[in-house]
């Protein structure tokens, strides 16, 4: 069995973000930039399935130069081997435009499974899984809790807001996780040494035979119309207690819609 996780590098989400010199898209250049928080959930739930039953782990991303830190700490936690695409004409594009670059991508591997988190914290648009069932012609099993490997397929409990669903599939699939799935291991000493000698390969557009002016802000499918840094964190309100404080709190929680 043969399994592909995605994988992001996104600016961390706990430290200041903003936006590049383009007004468009996200500062990516600094060092605050790290795995994507959900893929650590897929990275562990691949190598749970690896446990299982031998499968060979592959992680696959598509970014800068800079984006091999963050290969290199994914496969301290296990993965076997890594496929980098790295093209200067893949910056700025859009959902779809990354689907096209990542279908290609898994068009050089061979994989029965592939493995992302159900968004990513820069994006958030949780359509990639969808455009790559598309794009593959494979099905498609998002949001899972659980996975479970069939003889012929897959069982996965999809997470709902009230519950969950059941679903199955035969052949090659994409499942999303969520963070309810598992708890990602921390990389041991002997993981991370490991890691330096794991195989990373590097891929271009040509080498994929994607043509550039398909992707990239120029090739987008979506335009962004404007974009506002987050406005200043205000005062807020102040409840003062003249013995009717818990009606003034109520009635503020109501207005808010937090109640």
């Amino acid at each position: 069995m043969n399994i592909v996780v995605l994988v992001k590098q996104v600016p961390d989400s706990g430290a200041e973000r903003s936006l590049a010199g383009d007004g468009w898209s996200v500062d990516r250049s600094g060092g605050t930039n790290v795995i994507n928080e959900m893929d650590e959930y897929a990275i562990e739930e691949a190598l749970r399935l690896k446990d299982e039953t031998g499968a060979q782990v592959t992680l696959l991303t598509v970014g800068p130069d800079h984006a091999v830190d963050s290969i290199r700490k994914a496969l301290s936690m296990g993965p076997d081997a890594a496929v980098h695409v790295s093209d200067e004409a893949v910056a700025g594009s859009d959902a779809l435009g990354t689907a096209k670059v990542i279908a290609a991508a898994l068009g050089t591997l061979e994989y029965d499974l592939i493995l992302s988190g159900a968004e990513s914290t820069d994006g958030g648009v949780q359509v990639l899984p969808h455009l790559l069932a598309e794009l593959l012609d494979i099905a498609a099993l998002t949001g899972a809790r659980k996975v479970t490997v069939e003889d012929g397929g897959l069982l996965v409990e999809r997470q709902t807001e009230d519950g969950y669903e059941v679903l199955r599939a035969s052949g090659k699939a994409i499942v999303s996780v969520w963070d309810t799935i598992n708890t990602p291991r921390y990389p041991s000493l002997k993981g991370i040494m490991a890691a330096k000698r794991k195989p990373v390969t590097t891929l271009t557009l040509a080498d994929l035979g994607v043509d550039a002016a398909t992707v990239g802000r120029s090739g987008a499918a979506t335009t962004v119309l404007s974009a506002e840094p987050r406005p200043a964190r205000g005062a807020g309100v102040k409840v003062a207690d003249n013995g009717d404080g818990g009606d003034q709190l109520v009635a503020y929680l109501t207005a808010e819609k937090f109640v």
